[in-house]
């Protein structure tokens, strides 16, 4: 019992606590760039929306540098993963243009490497990855007169080719209604034949 006249001890502090911060800002940040682009992404703002100090986004990223090399190698490494669900080559391409289509955001960042860290251990790891997963996909095709590596070059600019180009909208009409995949199947299948 507390004696009259003594006020209540305070309630222990509880330290802030957020969740998962960061996975609160790159989620945060993914939708700012797939809205409006990666020139539009600020560390601040990103402050703001989560509802933490300014500095918050700091302790985990550093700089938006830090943020968008982050952003990249988590898309490397989905990338890697659906890559590697691929049974074959077409399908490898397909699930690449399914990334681009499904993650936008990371697809934009990955390949700006003017706004990466390229020395970073995670991106060049998760990127590594993905390299990996298309030369696997590419092993089972010998397209007659191309070497493996070049054969791999040839597959990496149809899916992203495609992927980019249907991002774009500049596809709308030549696809038109047609399923995106399905046309990408059709357009690998005219250049590449399994193994």
């Amino acid at each position: 019992m507390v004696p009259t006249g003594t006020p209540p001890a305070d309630p222990p502090r509880r330290p802030y606590h957020h969740g998962d911060l960061r996975r609160a800002i790159l989620t945060a940040a993914l939708d700012v760039i797939a809205a409006n682009g990666p020139s539009a992404l600020s560390l601040r703002d990103l402050a703001r929306r989560a509802g933490v100090s300014h500095a918050a986004p700091a302790h985990h990223f550093k700089d938006r540098t830090g943020l968008l090399t982050a952003i990249a190698a988590e898309g490397f490494g989905l990338l890697a993963a659906a890559l590697r669900e691929a049974p074959d080559l077409k399908e490898a391409g397909v699930r690449y243009v399914r990334f681009a289509r499904e993650h936008p955001a990371h697809f934009q960042v990955m390949f700006a490497p003017g706004l990466l860290r390229a020395e970073d251990l995670e991106l060049t790891t998760a990127r590594a990855l993905a390299g990996d997963a298309l030369r696997e996909a590419v092993s089972g095709v010998r397209p007659e007169g191309i070497e493996p590596r070049l054969a791999g070059v040839a597959a990496w600019s149809l899916a992203h080719g495609f992927a980019t180009l249907l991002l774009g909208h500049n596809l709308d009409g030549p696809v038109g209604e047609r399923d995106p995949e399905e046309v990408f199947r059709t357009l690998a299948g005219t250049l590449f034949s399994a193994g």
